[in-house]
């Protein structure tokens, strides 16, 4: 039972994220062989201001 975990910065449209659910679900099942049915993907959205890069946070660029 593959799970896959994507994290990304929130303010994606709903449509955005079902076809990134639909996605990762047909390259996982095409690259690995696992049943469609078995495959979990989870999308954890962060805030900008909880995620920085090179020491600056995103929500301060």
């Amino acid at each position: 039972m593959p799970i896959i975990n994507v994290k990304l910065l929130e303010g994606r449209s709903d449509e955005q994220l079902k076809d990134l659910v639909s996605e990762v679900t047909h390259a996982v099942e095409k690259t690995t062989g696992a049943d469609k049915n078995a495959i979990h993907v989870v999308i954890e959205e962060m805030n900008a201001a909880h995620y920085g890069v090179a020491g600056v946070r995103k929500s301060d660029q």
